[in-house]
C-alpha cells in the first residue's frame, strides 16, 4: 500500500548521503532530457511534478533549463525523482526504461539475496497450472514485473510485417499458447526462464514471488499457504523466506525477508521509558519472564505482548496502555501515554524532546504508524560500567527504537556535543567518538539500522518538523511500512 499523498515526497529534496548513484543519475538524466519536448511554460510545472527545482524561463533554451534543474538535484534526491517519474511522469516512459529505473530504485532497499540455484529449484517445485488458473490475474502480475510485450520494432520492420500480413509474436502470445491453451507445454521453470526471472535483480524476483502468492493471483487461502510452504522450502536454505506481513481483503499478505538478521527475531520484552536504571530479576528464567523490582511502580515500562509481523504500531501501544492502566476512555489513554513517554526523556537533551514532539506533529500520523519508543534498554547489566571494566557492553540504552514490519529494528539517536567532546563541550574527545562508532557497528551487526541526528538540526521546533517531514516518508518507504 503506498504512503498517503500528504507526505508530498516530490516536493522536498532530502539530506545528502554518500551512496554511489552514478548509474541512477545517468538513467534518470535520459528520462529528464525528454522534458525538452515540452513548451517553455510547461517546464516549471513539470519540474515541480518530478520534485526538481524550477528554472526561470529567461535562463536559456529548454535544454539549458532542463539540464540546470537536473544539475541541482543532489544524489540523495535521485530516488525521489525516480519515484515521481514512475508514478506521475509528465513524459512517456517505455517499459524497458521503467523496469531499469525500478531495479536501480529497489536496490536502494538492500534486498536479501536470492541465489539462482534457489530460484531454479523453487521453480521446478511449483505447479504452474495452479498458479495460472485465473488467466487475467496471472497476466496482470506478469505484465507488472516482466517484459511480456517485447521492446518494440522499427518502422521498417513493422512495414514489412504489415505488407506480408504478419504480426510480431510476443512473449505474452507464447504464454497464452503454452500455459493457458495447452497446459503442460511449459513448466514453471520454462516460464521463469522465458521471463528472465533467473537473471533478474533480487528485489524484482522477491516482488514477483510476493505477487505470485498474493490473494490477487491465488484466490484460495489454502493454496496460498501451500505455495508459500513450497517456495520457503528452497528460500530458507539461502537465508530468506516468505513471511506473512499482514492481510488484504481477508487474504494473507506475504513479504520476502532475510532470516539471517538478528533483528528478524521476535522481541520478548521491551524495557523502555525508564525514569531510573531499572532493577530487573527473572521470575522464571525458563520462560524469560522478568519483573521490575524496587523503585516506584511505573518508573520503568515493560511491553511484554507479542509484536505483530506488521511491527509495533501506536494502536498496539495504546491498547496495551489502556488495558494495563485500566482507562475507560481510549482518548484519555492516548493522552496519558504520550505524557508518560515525554516525561522519560532527559531534560539535558532538548534535541531528544524536540524529535519526539516533531514525530507526532510533522506528519499526519495515525494509529497505524510505527510507535516511537524512547529510552529503550538494549542491554541490562546489574553491575556498573566501572565495576564491569573492559567487558562492559558498549551501549546500554537507545534514544529511540522503531519496531517495523518483518522484524526490522530502527534506532534513532540524537547527538549532542557530549558524544564527541569533554570539558562541557570545550575539548574534542576522539575516544568518546570511537566508542560511539564502535557501538553503532555492534548494533548493525545485531540487525539494527542506526540513524543519527545532530542536536542543532532539532533545536528549533520548526526545523525539527521540516526535517522529519522529509526523513520519515523516506524511512517508511525504505522499510516498506504500510500506512
Amino acid at each position: 500500500m503506498p504512503l498517503p499523498d500528504s507526505f508530498g515526497f516530490c516536493n522536498h529534496l532530502p539530506m545528502v548521503d554518500s551512496r554511489d548513484r552514478s548509474a541512477l543519475r545517468a538513467l534518470v538524466g535520459e528520462v529528464v532530457a525528454l522534458l525538452e519536448g515540452l513548451t517553455h511554460t510547461r517546464l516549471n510545472p513539470a519540474f515541480e511534478q518530478l520534485g526538481m527545482p524550477p528554472v526561470p524561463e529567461d535562463a536559456g533554451s529548454k535544454r539549458v533549463r532542463v539540464e540546470e534543474s537536473f544539475r541541482q538535484v543532489p544524489d540523495a534526491g535521485l530516488p525521489q525523482v525516480t519515484r515521481c517519474i514512475l508514478e506521475q511522469s509528465p513524459v512517456d516512459v517505455g517499459p524497458s526504461i521503467r523496469f531499469k529505473l525500478e531495479d536501480l530504485l529497489w536496490e536502494e532497499d538492500a534486498p536479501p539475496e536470492i541465489p539462482k540455484k534457489a530460484r531454479r529449484e523453487l521453480a521446478r517445485a511449483l505447479n504452474l497450472s495452479e498458479l495460472a488458473q485465473h488467466h487475467e490475474r496471472f497476466l496482470r502480475l506478469l505484465d507488472r514485473y516482466w517484459m511480456t510485450e517485447g521492446e518494440g520494432i522499427s518502422f521498417d520492420e513493422l512495414e514489412d510485417l504489415l505488407l506480408n500480413g504478419m504480426r510480431l509474436a510476443t512473449l505474452k502470445d507464447d504464454i497464452k499458447r503454452h500455459v493457458f491453451r495447452n497446459p503442460g507445454d511449459w513448466s514453471a521453470e520454462d516460464l521463469f526462464e522465458n521471463l528472465g526471472a533467473f537473471d533478474a535483480g533480487d528485489a524484482r524476483f522477491a516482488r514477483f514471488l510476493e505477487g505470485l502468492v498474493s490473494g490477487d493471483v491465488l484466490l484460495d487461502e489454502h493454496l496460498q499457504e501451500t505455495t508459500v510452504s513450497t517456495i520457503n522450502g528452497h528460500l530458507q536454505a539461502a537465508g530468506t523466506e516468505l513471511r506473512q506481513s499482514g492481510s488484504d481483503g481477508g487474504y494473507p499478505v506475504f513479504a520476502v525477508v532475510s532470516t539471517r538478521l538478528h533483528g528478524n527475531q521476535r522481541p520478548k520484552n521491551i524495557i523502555f521509558a525508564s525514569l531510573t536504571k531499572p532493577d530487573i530479576r527473572f521470575r522464571s528464567s525458563v520462560d524469560n519472564d522478568i519483573e521490575i523490582v524496587g523503585g516506584r511502580r511505573g518508573d520503568t515500562l515493560v511491553y511484554d505482548r507479542e509484536v505483530p509481523t506488521a511491527g509495533l504500531r501506536w494502536r498496539d501501544l495504546h491498547s496495551w496502555w489502556q488495558d494495563t492502566r485500566k482507562f475507560s476512555s481510549e482518548n484519555d489513554a492516548r493522552t496519558d501515554l504520550y505524557q508518560r513517554l515525554l516525561k522519560s526523556l532527559p531534560t539535558s537533551s532538548p534535541g531528544q524532546i524536540s524529535l519526539f514532539k516533531a514525530y507526532h506533529t510533522a506528519l499526519p500520523l495515525s494509529a497505524e504508524h510505527p510507535a516511537l519508543l524512547p529510552e529503550v534498554w538494549l542491554h541490562w547489566d546489574p553491575k556498573t560500567v566501572k565495576e564491569r571494566g573492559p567487558e562492559a557492553l558498549l551501549r546500554s540504552r537507545m534514544d529511540f527504537l522503531l519496531l517495523l514490519p518483518h522484524g526490522q529494528r530502527v534506532v534513532l539517536e540524537v547527538d549532542g556535543s557530549q558524544h564527541y567532546t569533554r570539558d562541557r563541550g570545550r575539548t574534542p574527545d576522539t575516544a568518546k567518538y570511537a566508542e560511539m562508532v564502535a557501538a553503532d557497528r555492534d548494533l548493525k551487526l545485531r540487525g539494527y539500522e542506526v540513524f543519527r541526528f545532530g542536536h542543532d538540526e532539532l533545536e528549533r521546533p520548526d526545523d525539527a518538523q521540516a526535517l522529519l517531514r522529509q526523513f520519515l516518508p523516506e524511512l517508511f518507504r525504505r522499510f516498506r511500512v504500510s500506512s
